[in-house]
Parts: C-alpha cells; structure tokens; sequence
C-alpha cells in the first residue's frame, strides 16, 4: 500500500514538474521577440532554434568553426559587391566608433540608419534591387563626422590628408552616377561594363565570356573540371594584353 502510494506521488510530482516545465517553455516562447530592428526597408529578425542544447559538443563545435568561417569570408563580399566597400565601411565603423559629437541630432540618427542600410546589404548597393541607395544626411555633415575623429582612424593611404581623403570618398557615397547599379542585366548593355560588381577589372562583357570557355576549355582538356562554379571567388582583371584571374583572400581582393 505505501508502495502504491509512493508511487502514486512520484507520479504526479513528475506530471506537475511536466507541466511547469511545458508552461515555462510556452511562455518563454510568447515573450520571443522576433523583430529586433527596423530601419528603412529592412528589418532584422531572431529565430528560435530549438533543441540547440541537446546537441553534442562535436556539433556545437562546428556550428562555431561554421560560424567563424563566414566571418572570414565577410571582407572578400563586401569587396565583390564594389571595390570601394572595404574603404568605405572602415570610415562609417570609424565614425560610428569613435564619434563624440552630439549623437541625437536628426543627422547623426540618419548616419546611423545609413550605416546599418549599409551592413544589412554588405555594401552601398540595395540588397534586392542592387541600386546605390544615398545618404539621407548632407556632404558637409559627413564631413564634419569625419574630421570630428582622429585621423589615426581613417583608412587613409599613406601621405593622404583628411581632405584628400573626403574629396575621394564623397562623390562615392553620394553621387548617384558613380557605381549606380552593383548588377545590370540591361540587354542592351554592356553587362559587365554597366555593373559595379567588384568581379571584372578593365574587361568588358565578351572578353569576360572568352576568358571562362578558355578556362573551361583547358580544365577538360587536363581532366582538372573540379570547380564548384566558375567565377565564384575570383575576378578577371586586364593589365596591358593579358586577362587573368585574381582569387579571392580575407581582407578584400586588392
């Protein structure tokens, strides 16, 4: 009889632990906040993944190594998307860093939703349209951010001056003619000429086209046909005569 009582509690202790666990679990699940930010024509959303703390260490680890790989890999996208991505995040995180000016001004909140525009689509290119999105702030405020920090902090070249660096820069940002369209796929243009992608180099649509059957070409012909894709990590530059390939590497491709 005490058996089947102490069972019988065992029982529902278990069933109410059960159910306070269930309970906890649903309403953690109500208290998820999916939409973290909203800027623009973007928003940034979270996504539950369940079940993440019962996998195996081995697992967890290579969720991590997954994870640190992508962030290597982040420089090289932003500098296919355009050659002049890397210079210009380096600037805007510079800024966004270091800034001590007055940070509530309706400009300074406009640098802020540029900035993050700018993250959200790995460079100065719309994400799905791939139009150049421009600043909502003017060229003399985005001077006085930049000459409001150290020039130590600037990507500068050697010998460059805050100046000579902003009379670079600005144009890049804020013309709309320059680097207009990241990817063209106008019929009646010249698509590698009329896109801004960092993928070509001084080449224009059928040099682009001949390089690869050649490629592809010599790869049959030595039985080496192992790429992936074509393209994928490289850019086809044109110095003098001679059209060649340039891989990929962490830092950008320069």
């Amino acid at each position: 009889m005490k058996t089947i009582q102490f069972l019988t509690i065992m029982s529902i202790s278990a069933l109410l632990f059960s159910c306070n666990r269930v309970q906890k679990e649903d309403q953690e699940k109500s208290d998820f906040k999916f939409l973290t930010e909203q800027f623009g024509d973007a928003k940034i959303l979270r996504y539950q993944v369940p079940g993440f703390e019962q996998l195996s260490l081995n697992q967890k680890k290579l969720i991590y190594y997954l994870s640190q790989a992508a962030l290597c890999g982040r420089d090289i996208i932003y500098d296919q998307n355009y050659d002049n991505n890397l210079l210009i995040r380096k600037t805007l995180e510079a800024i966004y860093s270091n800034f001590q000016g007055d940070k509530n001004s309706e400009d300074y909140r406009n640098f802020v939703v540029y900035t993050k525009r700018f993250w959200f689509s790995n460079g100065i290119h719309h994400h799905y349209s791939t139009d150049k999105f421009l600043p909502d702030f003017s060229k003399d405020y985005f001077a006085t951010l930049v000459k409001g920090i150290k020039p130590e902090m600037l990507p500068l070249q050697e010998g460059q001056t805050v100046d000579q660096f902003l009379t670079e820069l600005t144009p890049i940002i804020f013309d709309p003619g320059v680097a207009p369209k990241r990817v063209s796929l106008d019929p009646e243009k010249d698509l590698v000429l009329s896109s801004s992608a960092n993928f070509y180099s001084g080449v224009n649509q059928t040099e682009v086209e001949d390089s690869y059957t050649k490629l592809k070409a010599a790869d049959e012909k030595n039985k080496q046909d192992t790429r992936i894709s074509y393209g994928l990590n490289d850019k086809v530059v044109k110095e003098g005569h001679k059209i060649q390939e340039v891989i990929g590497k962490l830092g950008g491709m320069h």
